[in-house]
């Protein structure tokens, strides 16, 4: 592992050992699972690799190979404490596929629910969001993601 951009958010906050605050669900040898500040819905988990790299391809195999756990993992904690109907999982790699932190890959996780999506969005830009992230990160730890 090299140096770690000072100005990357998801490098930095692994480091800082206050994994509640920054919504840190559980961390693994090569990545962790947190949940989306910004999130899309109820439940939107990210899972980055502490390496600060742009895409997947630069990623080693057993970072690569971790990742998928630990989106397996997230998945499984996201189905056992909200029960979505469906999920969204990718990763937006580069800015023009619409990444907003394109210099450090990280995969989404997007629960959905039929008729979850409203005019707002649409219309003006907000995301309107139920739930309070530290309810959700709440929900997460009991559903036994961190287990």
């Amino acid at each position: 592992m090299g140096p770690k951009p000072s100005d990357c958010i998801f490098c930095a906050k692994p480091t800082e050992q206050r994994d509640r605050e920054n919504y840190i669900l559980f961390r693994g040898r090569h990545g962790f699972i947190m949940l989306n500040a910004y999130p899309y819905s109820n439940g939107h988990l990210l899972v980055l690799p502490y390496d600060h790299r742009s895409t997947l391809e630069d990623l080693d195999e057993a970072t690569a190979a971790e990742l998928m756990l630990l989106t397996r993992r997230g998945i499984a904690a996201l189905r056992r404490s909200m029960a979505p109907e469906g999920l969204n999982v990718g990763l937006n790699i580069g800015k023009a596929a619409g990444a907003g932190i394109a210099d450090h890959v990280h995969m989404h996780i997007v629960p959905r629910w039929t008729g979850d999506t409203n005019f707002m969005p649409v219309l003006g830009g907000p995301r309107l969001v139920p739930e309070l992230l530290e309810t959700t990160y709440d929900r997460l730890l009991a559903a036994g993601i961190a287990d």
